[in-house]
């Protein structure tokens, strides 16, 4: 039986979502399918639409979800996310004492922390860990997972692979809380999650 994904294949592949890097760590080779000729790894489409649908059903069932990079070309996926789904967003530099210090004004109570990039949101994760609040991440080929207790392998670095993946994710988040019935209800495009 062909599997049903989230979207067509020829979509995700148009993406980019499944192109990895050279690098590779241990954590992540489980959802590799294989290495390319010129040596970048390809991830198993089949598990990266697994991954997000578990993490959509994860994150709908959570009140207090902060959404954090620090790389810039993550600021508008992450922005129309939280917009659609309600949740707080923090780009740029990530404070310390925003998940661990009540008295610290910029301070939230996160019951789950959503990283885009484990290498680059170090600070977010850290924090989170302190204050014993779940980490889903992002993570392509090169990732370390150590404190990440929900991956979703991808290309975290191409624009429109991480358009793709917060599009999907606001979605589907959507229809588990029942605020829309259906993917035709959705009538937002990937290109305005999409860095300009």
């Amino acid at each position: 039986m062909p599997i049903r994904f989230l979207i067509p294949r020829s979509k995700y592949l148009a993406s980019g979502i499944h192109i990895g890097m050279k690098q590779k760590t241990k954590q992540i080779e489980e959802f590799i399918y294989n290495i390319r000729p010129d040596g970048l790894a390809v991830f198993n489409l089949k598990k990266v639409d697994e991954r997000i649908r578990i993490a959509a059903k994860f994150l709908a069932r959570c009140t207090n979800i902060l959404v954090t990079s620090r790389k810039p070309i993550v600021f508008q996926p992450i922005k129309k996310f939280c917009e659609l789904i309600k949740c707080k967003v923090v780009t740029g530099r990530f404070m310390p004492g925003m998940l661990t210090n009540p008295s610290y004004e910029e301070y939230f109570e996160a019951n789950v922390v959503l990283v885009v990039d484990p290498l680059i949101d170090f600070q977010a994760i850290q924090e989170a860990v302190k204050a014993r609040v779940p980490v889903v991440a992002l993570c392509d080929t090169f990732n370390e997972t150590k404190d990440i207790d929900l991956i979703i392998p991808c290309n975290n670095v191409g624009k429109r692979a991480i358009a793709t993946i917060f599009w999907l994710l606001a979605r589907e988040i959507l229809k588990e809380r029942k605020e829309i019935k259906s993917d035709r209800e959705f009538k937002h495009e990937i290109e305005s999650f999409e860095a300009r």
